[in-house]
């Protein structure tokens, strides 16, 4: 994308902003719809980082799975919930609510972790000067299937984790 450098700065500042916004919003809010719905504008704003960063087809990718996908499921998991129910019998802390701020909070520090023991100058993005190299040694595609098997495989096997434990405790929730 050719932007100018106020422009893609605004923009990147927007965008950070919307995901905190929405990430604070999936936490912080007690309906599980707005939730969901804070869910499904984080994962855009995910997906418009990608398309800032030229990377069409991640964000296409993202668009299509996560937002089309999952987040849909989720919706569906809540909506089947019954709702006025479920907070009746609410306690401040249980066991299960120690055990699930333990594993949180050691996902969060293996995740910290990851990021900072990760090599951000080895990569490369794409600009229109590295388009005209890379048609002629290999595609964007290939690129990013090379780096998300090698350089990227433990934080790309940690997330799936983390949304393979989403979607069985979305399940959970529905079954209930």
């Amino acid at each position: 994308m050719d932007l100018s450098e106020p422009i893609y700065d605004f923009l990147l500042v927007f965008l950070g902003l919307g995901l905190i916004l929405g990430g604070l919003g999936v936490v912080l809010f007690t309906n599980p719809i707005y939730s969901a719905f804070s869910l499904g504008f984080l994962l855009v704003c995910i997906s418009l980082f990608y398309i800032l960063s030229n990377s069409y087809f991640v964000a296409a990718a993202q668009l299509l799975i996560y937002v089309g996908a999952i987040n849909v499921l989720i919706l569906f998991a809540v909506m089947f919930m019954n709702g006025s129910e479920d907070y009746k019998d609410f306690n401040l802390w249980t066991v299960g609510n120690g055990v699930t701020s333990l594993v949180c909070t050691s996902i969060f520090v293996l995740l910290i972790t990851i990021i900072l023991d990760t090599s951000w100058y080895g990569i490369i993005w794409t600009t229109k000067a590295n388009q005209i190299i890379e048609q002629d040694l290999i595609s964007n595609s290939q690129q990013l299937g090379i780096h998300l098997s090698t350089d990227f495989f433990l934080s790309f096997e940690f997330i799936s984790i983390i949304l393979l434990v989403a979607l069985i405790g979305a399940i959970a929730v529905a079954r209930q």
